[in-house]
């Protein structure tokens, strides 16, 4: 049973909207973020990203740093630009890209649920980032980038959510890259506790995309829950901002890899041991792969067919089947001497968003030596592998469009 929880949210009056929501912390690089929100005070950026207001030789993790995101935060409310909700209640986050639009509820997910395993996950976290995460909890008091969870169809609720957006927004507003965000605010009792009851009949959540900040979000609610002797069970900080979509409205896109060289072999060399695995067809032009097991190689300014036989495509086990796993196993590891791309500095890995240009950009520059485009994991292979619980290997997934952080607040009392 999975636990949706209406709460009081801080959200942008609508004139605000726009300045205020940002991309989430971990997209962008502290640089990037710098320029993304230069001559926009309002950017959720100097929240999720603070160091951007500090001079750039201070550590990101430096405590002054949480420290200015709470200021940051602070006067936003004090401006009025946060305003919070006069009583609890759930939302509907919709996302349109290209035509296609992704509505989300919006509401608190569980923590005891993460931690019993009812919100499902399928990456390792990374103990530094996750401690980023929960000092910027800590010292905030809040949860300010929603968690994008997903969860499988249902026609009853996506009939409620069809209802309550038929009705005005309360925001609504194009972001520069061309993607649309809209809100609506569900206040009526009846449908809310509609909702939580639907909910309360799915078995399981999936974390999409935010391990670390569910991680920080559990990690914290237990310090709170142990350093509070009164503790009841439904205190804020027993939840945390999360966003549910229906698993058939999520795009995941291709999650490509560059790698700096060729661990000292000839082309010719490298292209043997290719063979032993792979199809290898030279093409004209970039690849379009149809399916998975399809590989596109860049290099020396030519692209590549690779395609992996059937027998690694039919494995019984769902993470042996992954295009991503069948890539490391067969060519990063034995071929490049890629042992684990988590720490090896000579692979890098690019979202499908930059498209086939940031590849070939990459290696043209000389920065790198060859690029890998792939074919995406399918939103089916995510849960199958949370299902088994079993962990996809790092960079499997893309998840696009990206929520946008700002655009609703919770804090933990």
């Amino acid at each position: 049973m999975a636990t949706v929880r209406p709460f009081k949210a801080f959200r942008p009056k609508p004139e605000f909207a726009g300045d205020v929501a940002a991309k989430p912390y971990d997209v962008l690089s502290s640089d990037e973020a710098r320029r993304e929100a230069e001559g926009n005070p309002l950017s959720f950026l100097h929240i999720g990203k603070p160091e951007i207001d500090l001079d750039p030789v201070i550590d990101p993790h430096d405590p002054s740093v949480y420290a200015r995101g709470k200021e940051n935060l602070q006067k936003l409310i004090d401006q009025k630009v946060l305003v919070e909700d006069p009583g609890p209640a759930l939302y509907v986050y919709a996302q349109t890209m290209e035509g296609r639009t992704q509505y989300g509820i919006v509401g608190c997910a569980s923590v005891e649920e993460y931690l019993n395993d009812t919100i499902k996950k399928h990456e390792l976290t990374r103990k530094d980032k996750e401690e980023d995460r929960c000092n910027h909890v800590r010292v905030t008091n809040s949860h300010s980038g929603p968690i994008f969870l997903t969860y499988p169809d249902n026609v009853t609720i996506d009939a409620i959510v069809a209802n309550v957006t038929s009705q005005p927004t309360e925001n609504d507003h194009v972001a520069s890259d061309g993607i649309r965000h809209q809100a609506w605010v569900i206040k009526d009792p009846g449908t809310i506790r509609n909702l939580q009851e639907l909910f309360g009949g799915i078995r399981y959540l999936y974390v999409a995309d935010g391990h670390h900040r569910t991680a920080a979000a559990a990690i914290v609610g237990r310090e709170r829950k142990l350093a509070n002797p009164n503790h009841r069970g439904d205190e804020e900080y027993n939840f945390f901002l999360a966003v549910c979509f229906p698993a058939s409205q999520l795009k995941i896109l291709d999650y490509n890899r560059v790698v700096k060289d060729l661990s000292g072999l000839s082309m010719d060399q490298f292209f043997e041991k290719l063979k032993h695995t792979f199809s290898v067809t030279h093409i004209q032009g970039r690849p379009r792969l149809a399916k998975k097991g399809e590989f596109g190689l860049y290099l020396d300014g030519e692209w590549y067919l690779l395609s992996a036989p059937d027998a690694l495509l039919t494995k019984s086990d769902p993470v042996e089947r992954l295009d991503v796993t069948i890539l490391q196993q067969h060519l990063l590891d034995p071929i490049l001497g890629v042992k684990d791309p988590r720490v090896d500095k000579r692979i890098d890995f690019v979202g499908g968003i930059r498209g086939l240009g940031e590849l070939e950009k990459r290696v043209d520059s000389g920065e790198m030596k060859l690029a890998i485009s792939m074919f995406p994991t399918s939103i089916h292979e995510l849960i199958a592998i949370a299902d088994a619980g079993k962990i996809m290997p790092p960079k499997s997934t893309w998840f696009e469009p990206k929520l946008r952080d700002g655009l609703f607040v919770h804090f933990l009392d």
